[in-house]
């Protein structure tokens, strides 16, 4: 089943969904993470009152977080879980 196209292509959505946004998430973390050590300046500019950059890039961490979470529900929901209940049932018919 595995060596199949229909296997083969639920692996292909689910890569070209997963592995862009992974790197996309690594990238913008590595550049929160290098932003705070080495432009202190930059990070601790005041936006308004006591909220400076480097607060609002990190709630926006957790904000990518629960985004990224939600999007992969979505396409988990939309384009994943069919192809896969789809070879499911039809290992289970051949069983």
């Amino acid at each position: 089943m595995q060596q199949g196209e229909e296997f083969g292509e639920l692996r292909r959505t689910y890569r070209s969904f997963a592995f862009p946004l992974t790197l996309a998430f690594i990238a913008w973390y590595l550049l929160y993470v290098l932003l705070s050590n080495y432009a202190g300046d930059f990070m601790s500019t005041r936006l308004f009152g006591n909220i400076n950059v480097a607060l609002v890039l990190g709630l926006g961490q957790f904000l990518t977080t629960f985004l990224i979470a939600w999007l992969y529900s979505r396409h988990a929901a939309n384009s994943l879980d069919p192809r896969a209940e789809a070879i499911r049932n039809r290992m289970e018919g051949d069983a």
